[in-house]
């Protein structure tokens, strides 16, 4: 059991307060039965997270369009979840799902999974999605330090070249000069 599932199950037995139907979506070897939990009405947030969190590793696409809602949950535990089993699902929807997260200028400060998810997934979205996510982040006054980080750190681990000039704008601003310095000397040693 890797960490992400361990802390997923931790989380969702208190949730479920341990039920039969815990139980059985944690024991299930049925993808059908996983799968019915997506659509079946009425079921709670902690079942449907559970059995689409399990599609989803498995490279079960059934559970793209319930991972995505959960990355773009309030509950950061939810999106952190989402967005490992999001990586490791294969869906090709995944980095534009992730990039229109990341961008919506609305939901910026749900954007921090996202921006992970799309430095994870190495995608053509993703150096584009990070650049303009970053570029509103750069005013001073902005609440969102820990997404802008993302971003940076995302642009200097992905190393395109299309970053310097972003990068370069980013030293500018004392809380994000240290990273932005890290990202361009990372792109320059890939050069």
């Amino acid at each position: 059991m890797d960490e992400e599932f361990r802390s997923l199950v931790d989380r969702v037995r208190g949730e479920s307060g341990g039920s039969a139907a815990y139980e059985r979506l944690l024991g299930t070897v049925d993808p059908d039965e996983l799968a019915a939990v997506l659509t079946e009405r009425e079921r709670p947030l902690w079942a449907r997270e559970l059995a689409a969190f399990r599609l989803g590793v498995a490279g079960d696409r059934r559970a793209f369009e319930a991972l995505v809602l959960l990355l773009n949950h309030r509950d950061p535990e939810r999106c952190v979840s989402a967005a490992h089993a999001l990586a490791r699902l294969g869906d090709p929807r995944t980095a534009r799902a992730a990039a229109a997260l990341a961008t919506n200028e609305l939901r910026t400060a749900y954007a921090l999974h996202p921006v992970r998810l799309l430095t994870a997934l190495r995608a053509p979205e993703s150096v584009p999605a990070l650049i303009k996510t970053l570029r509103p982040l750069l005013s001073p006054h902005s609440p969102y330090g820990r997404v802008a980080v993302a971003c940076i750190e995302g642009l200097g681990e992905l190393g395109d070249r299309r970053a310097v000039e972003i990068l370069t704008e980013a030293l500018a601003h004392p809380r994000l000069a240290r990273q932005a310095a890290w990202a361009l000397r990372r792109i320059e040693a890939g050069r």
